[in-house]
């Protein structure tokens, strides 16, 4: 067959070896690994790398049969390609393969032996470690706007009809060598063009925006005029509104939302695609006061120099942070942080009534406040990144003052006839107390 795509760190026998291994049924390369081998040799872009070469298989019996739960064992497409891989040779070997979600999916690290290596060498080439994601081509449709799918086995043009994007909706045919671009992929890469495949992607899922964001700021593209007008009137009737019970929320959009961000913000140039997605008025995903909010690149900024979670630096001056982090179903100990940080706003500002802000006077006062149960370092970091607060002893406390312990040991107090028990305590408290009285403010 002729090698369909040369891209860089994958030796050509693959093809032909997924191929062998897929037997009668069709198998193509779709996706990103597509996308960007034509922005590299088609039009001069540098080489970005993969993470994973992402496989579909077409298998005629299955189609229109439904997909959800199925599971991967000798039924499953993907699974019978890894079986046959296993035993076809070749220098090909399958060094681990795990099943991946719940539709037939298989994730797979594939040893190959390199092609050019000589058969005599003193030293042993290490074979080429390669990840792919192995899919069965499945077709769906949301009958409820943002929820998850009804997914159905189907065509490799089925597959390519349920991506995000056009530029993603391509897929080179293994056995052919065939570049399929039913959707106009092609033009829209040369206009350096972020479409949405259809008038509905938005309303099917809102997390699509965030995806436009991440794939702007890494290839540099724009989102189009129509899909920008797309945007606008999903987001002008966006059902999940403050204050509403998170139950009316699809129960799957909260999960993708955050996960969209989180790979937002954990590998592209987050900065960058933060800006976009504000500007296509993306944050109203989230709350209205961050789509209105100027304030976040420092606050990310500081929030990433202190160690925070990034997304609890994003959401933090939502009008109701910890409703936000229920619904996006953040970690708990990321929700401990944002009701922590809460807490120690009411106490430096006085948000139950003037009464209750306190102002401390020395950097004992302020560790006696921060100390306090229900707080962590966390918390007084997140109300430094959001500007929250007198500055300088909230960094001076999280940077000396709580590391600093009483000027004697409790072997030095023992040693000089102090008892051990709650004497021994309060010695050790005043010790400290009296080193921390004389640190500056």
């Amino acid at each position: 067959m002729p090698a369909p795509l040369d891209l860089p760190g994958v030796p050509l026998t693959l093809w032909s070896l997924l191929q062998a291994a897929a037997g009668s049924q069709r198998i193509a390369l779709v996706g990103g690994a597509v996308r960007d081998w034509l922005l590299h040799h088609k039009h001069l872009d540098p080489w970005r790398g993969l993470l994973d070469l992402d496989l579909v298989i077409e298998d005629p019996l299955a189609q229109g049969h439904p997909a959800a739960g199925v599971r991967v064992d000798r039924s499953s497409p993907a699974w019978r390609l890894v079986e046959h891989l296993s035993r076809l040779g070749h220098g090909v070997s399958v060094h681990d393969a795990r099943p991946h979600g719940q539709f037939g999916t298989v994730e797979l690290e594939l040893d190959l032996a390199p092609t050019d290596a000589p058969s005599e060498r003193e030293v042993p080439v290490a074979p080429i470690r390669l990840l792919l994601d192995v899919a069965s081509a499945r077709r769906e449709t949301y009958p409820i706007p943002a929820d998850n799918p009804v997914v159905h086995f189907g065509a490799l043009e089925d597959d390519l009809a349920r991506r995000d994007f056009t530029i993603n909706a391509m897929a080179v045919d293994l056995a052919t060598g065939v570049l399929l671009d039913p959707h106009g992929g092609q033009g829209d890469l040369a206009e350096r063009r972020l479409e949405f495949l259809h008038p509905n992607s938005l309303r099917d899922d809102p997390t699509r925006l965030v995806r436009a964001a991440r794939y702007g700021a890494r290839l540099g593209f724009m989102l189009s005029e129509e899909s920008r007008g797309q945007a606008a009137r999903v987001l002008a009737t966006w059902p999940w509104r403050l204050g509403d019970p998170p139950a009316l929320a699809p129960a799957a959009l909260g999960t993708r939302l955050r996960g969209e961000l989180e790979l937002l913000l954990e590998r592209e140039c987050w900065i960058l695609a933060l800006h976009r997605l504000q500007a296509w008025g993306g944050l109203l995903l989230l709350d209205p006061l961050l789509q209105r909010d100027q304030q976040w690149p420092r606050r990310l900024s500081w929030g990433r120099r202190l160690g925070l979670p990034l997304m609890v630096a994003l959401i933090a001056p939502a009008e109701d942070p910890l409703a936000l982090a229920q619904r996006l179903q953040l970690p708990h100990r990321q929700q401990v942080v944002v009701r922590q940080f809460l807490d120690l706003t009411g106490r430096l500002t006085g948000a139950d009534g003037p009464e209750t802000a306190t102002s401390p006077t020395t950097a004992w006062h302020w560790c006696q406040l921060l100390e306090a149960p229900g707080l962590s370092p966390q918390a007084v970091a997140l109300a430094l990144a959001c500007g929250l607060g007198p500055r300088r002893p909230l960094l001076r406390w999280l940077l000396r003052w709580r590391h600093l312990g009483p000027e004697l040991s409790a072997q030095d107090l023992m040693a000089s006839g102090v008892p051990k028990g709650p004497v021994l305590g309060e010695q050790l408290r005043r010790s400290r107390q009296e080193r921390l009285e004389r640190e500056p403010l």
